[in-house]
């Protein structure tokens, strides 16, 4: 089931312009990543994030894995290229976090959402609970050192930008005719979607309405 999810996930991201994957050994659950970041106002323009991304498989009931291959000075990304960011974090609420249930990963949860989030968190770091000290408050008091230290990143970022390999831009994405399909669509394609997410009455599967409101039935906690 995993599997067929992951292909099909894979698949579609690989109509996309924003991001590049490659299977790492044609291992559908270890993927590398490179993240395009197209949008002109963000600090980040131009770069080429490269990143591990790693499967269980259980998918989609646990979150992947994710670590920066070459680590950027951010407040919310650890020296070794880890995120903290809610979205990778287990299901369920987290009484010493604060985080809810709704933050967090649920199965509903696509790839296509992750990276998204990874790239909003770029330009929009969360300094109240940092992975990197510094960073945060080099952001909070001193932005214009923090600014050409993210400049430095981008430029470094370039270096991993796989040979023959064409860097899509601003114009070129705007340009490109869209062939997204809807996620009724996706999930069709999948051939699993009665199997994840409620096909049948039993205790085991999986309550959607539940993960929609943030509820936290120990079914949907699963290993």
């Amino acid at each position: 089931m995993a599997e067929r999810i992951l292909m099909n996930e894979y698949k579609a991201l690989a109509k996309e312009d924003w991001v590049n994957i490659e299977l790492n050994d044609e291992d559908i659950f270890n993927w590398n990543v490179g993240l395009i970041v197209l949008n002109p106002d963000s600090l980040y323009y131009g770069g080429y994030f490269k990143a591990s991304m790693k499967f269980s498989k259980n998918y989609p009931y646990s979150p992947p894995e994710f670590r920066f291959l070459r680590p950027l000075y951010h407040p919310n990304i650890y020296p070794d290229g880890k995120l903290c960011i809610s979205i990778l974090h287990a299901p369920g609420e987290d009484e010493m976090s604060g985080e809810l249930a709704s933050e967090r990963w649920s199965p509903a949860q696509r790839v296509e959402s992750v990276l998204i989030s990874i790239l909003s968190l770029l330009d929009d770091a969360e300094v109240s609970s940092p992975a990197n000290v510094d960073a945060g408050v080099m952001l909070r008091k001193d932005f214009e050192s923090y600014k050409a230290l993210v400049r430095k990143d981008v430029e470094q970022s370039k270096k991993d930008i796989p040979e023959g390999f064409v860097m899509p831009t601003h114009e070129s994405s705007m340009n490109r005719p869209t062939e997204k399909a809807d996620d009724a669509d996706f999930w069709a394609d999948s051939e699993v979607d009665s199997d994840v997410f409620g096909g049948s009455d039993s205790d085991e599967d999986l309550d959607l309405d539940d993960q929609d409101t943030g509820s936290d039935d120990e079914e949907d906690d699963q290993d």
